[in-house]
């Protein structure tokens, strides 16, 4: 359970047509080249990319986490902004 005056994450996902998501999370988790990784509030500035595989994001007060998968995307995290870029419409759940 996250404390309510915990820090957040501002997450968005975006493609050129459309912003799939945009809001507060916890944390976001994928996988690229290196291995598994997770972004949590205050972490250090932070890029990457990722092909094909899920990326969770833990959105406050949901039970799990929502799950997004891309062909190729571009994570980037400045200051507890992520901001996550895709050209293409991925499986989203």
């Amino acid at each position: 359970m996250t404390d309510e005056n915990s820090p957040l994450l501002l997450v968005k996902i975006i493609s050129p047509k459309e912003t799939i998501f945009d809001g507060q999370a916890t944390s976001v988790s994928s996988t690229n080249f290196l291995g598994k990784f997770d972004i949590l509030p205050e972490h250090a500035n932070f890029i990457t990319m990722v092909k094909s595989v899920p990326i969770e994001v833990r959105v406050p007060g949901e039970k799990g986490p929502r799950s997004f998968t891309f062909p190729l995307a571009i994570i980037y995290n400045i200051k507890n902004k992520v901001s996550i870029f895709t050209d293409i419409q991925g499986n989203l759940y």
